[in-house]
């Protein structure tokens, strides 16, 4: 096994129900591994699930080929690391990013295969960013020229894979406005919009 996906919800303690969220009459969760499913250079692709909501998760993606594992991501990645390859790509991707185009999880696979250890995709920050003191007065203007925000899947060759979704020193890959975390209402109605638009299309 050359590349496998790891599906997560390690931010928030709310993140499980979160995923199960529908969107154009499925959960968010099936959107995420249809997706994911849908890159061919991706031989496996693993849903760590939490306890509660692992009944659930399983129901979400019933009928598509992949593997859930109640527990944590290290239980996920325990339970699949016999079958990989010491040259194997390990994907953490967020179950809240449904639609990730294919071609940024693509640039990122290939950014490790490359030699980075560890590889992201990213976006330019586009909003002014000030800094406040204590007193929540403004004090200077951040240089946004350097700021990224981080998206997933976060890719790393097997023997630099460490359990986390923010990993300093990454290679980074350009993102896409797609990609977003989908938590509010306002992200919920652009999902219904990509969810429903023709696959051919550009939908943002």
């Amino acid at each position: 096994m050359n590349v496998v996906a790891i599906v997560t919800v390690a931010h928030h303690a709310s993140d499980g129900e979160s995923a199960l969220t529908p969107v154009h009459g499925e959960a968010l969760l099936t959107h995420t591994v249809r997706g994911l499913l849908d890159v061919p250079e991706i031989d496996l692709v693993l849903v760590a699930a939490p306890q509660r909501c692992a009944l659930s998760f399983s129901e979400a993606v019933r009928g598509l080929a992949c593997r859930v594992v109640p527990g944590s991501l290290r239980q996920a990645f325990a339970a699949v690391e016999p079958e990989l390859a010491r040259d194997s790509v390990v994907l953490l991707h967020d179950a809240l990013r449904a639609f990730i185009p294919a071609q940024t999880v693509r640039e990122v696979i290939c950014a490790v295969r490359d030699g980075a250890p560890v590889a992201v995709p990213v976006l330019p920050m586009a909003d002014t960013v000030k800094v406040t003191d204590a007193g929540s007065l403004i004090v200077g203007t951040e240089d946004r020229s350097r700021l990224r925000t981080l998206q997933t899947p976060v890719g790393y060759a097997f023997s630099a894979f460490r359990p986390e979704l923010a990993p300093a020193g990454a290679a980074t890959v350009p993102g896409h406005p797609d990609a977003m975390r989908v938590t509010s209402e306002f992200e919920l109605s652009l999902a219904e919009a990509i969810a429903a638009a023709p696959k051919n299309e550009e939908t943002l």
